[in-house]
């Protein structure tokens, strides 16, 4: 495993920013660690980079404590904050060389710097101030430095924050090209970045996890919540199918067409299908929605 979390706790006063979290990640992951503000999720970032020490637990990165083994973690993590802080004065290839210099990469350094430069598309700009960028480009520093000692873990916080849709699609490639060498652990508040770029999702709230599965299994999770799409040869008296067992809604998409939002774990396929021939509707289809990556977040981290 790249990354071992077991049984971590984080308490700042009285409040418990994580508590008695437990997940691992395979190398080679590219892993969305998704919740509200406050959720805990900058948390777990900074204790897997050794910036911040848990109360309770355990925290492990390609085999190495990060509290008695911090510079062997640090060695092998490269992160890049949700602020990400540059110095903007410097030009972005004397500032990747300070970085290099900081990792102490010796003769390497002009190597890595070269090719962080080619890799995260900064060709036409290593020559500017860091200062003069547009926030993409920043954003590609950030990502470069964070690359520049060629990390086995990368982990990003909030990387395409801010960024207007063309810039945010070729951060979201870049990513997903470092992904294929790389375990990256990163955070995000765009769902559709989720579904494009990640492996698996993990999901906090209120310092819990309270889900963790593959992307394209996540809509599975939430069974109790899931639509049931039905096409009928012709309208009916569709107020009917509330008095199904486990049916919480039913909304008319069209005069033949009508969702109905399942209020328990049950498949209600069967009974929807029996109450259709009892009533002598015929239908056409039915299915289960898909729920989006959103859909599942928000039924899973809403306050009640």
């Amino acid at each position: 495993m790249s990354i071992i979390v077991k049984e971590v706790t984080k308490v700042y006063g009285s409040q418990k920013a994580l508590d008695n979290v437990s997940v691992s990640i395979s190398k080679g992951e590219i892993v969305a660690l998704l919740g509200p503000n406050g959720a805990g999720k900058s948390t777990m970032m900074k204790i897997i980079s050794c910036y911040l020490p848990q109360n309770e637990g355990d925290v492990r990165v390609c085999g190495h404590n990060v509290i008695t083994d911090s510079l062997k973690v640090r060695k092998v993590v490269g992160y890049l904050p949700e602020n990400n802080p540059l110095y903007l004065d410097m030009y972005v290839r004397e500032y990747l060389e300070f970085i290099a210099g900081i990792h102490k990469l010796g003769r390497q350094s002009a190597a890595r710097v070269k090719e962080m430069i080619l890799q995260t598309g900064l060709e036409r700009e290593h020559h500017k101030k860091i200062g003069a960028l547009s926030k993409g480009y920043r954003q590609r520093v950030g990502i470069a430095q964070a690359l520049i000692h060629d990390p086995e873990v990368l982990i990003l916080d909030e990387p395409t924050s801010g960024l207007d849709p063309n810039q945010l699609i070729e951060i979201r490639n870049l990513i997903r090209d470092i992904g294929r060498e790389k375990t990256i652990l990163l955070s995000t508040h765009i769902m559709q970045e989720v579904e494009a770029v990640c492996d698996r999702v993990i999901i906090i709230n209120r310092g819990k996890i309270v889900a963790d599965a593959p992307t394209h299994e996540l809509q599975l999770l939430n069974q109790a919540n899931r639509v049931i799409r039905v096409e009928f040869q012709k309208a009916a008296q569709w107020e009917l199918l509330k008095t199904i067992p486990g049916v919480m809604e039913v909304q008319n998409e069209k005069a033949n067409i009508v969702r109905i939002f399942a209020g328990s774990t049950q498949d209600l396929r069967a009974a929807v299908f029996e109450f259709a021939v009892k009533n002598q509707w015929v239908i056409l289809s039915m299915m289960y929605e898909d729920q989006s990556v959103e859909q599942v977040f928000r039924q899973l981290t809403i306050e009640s």
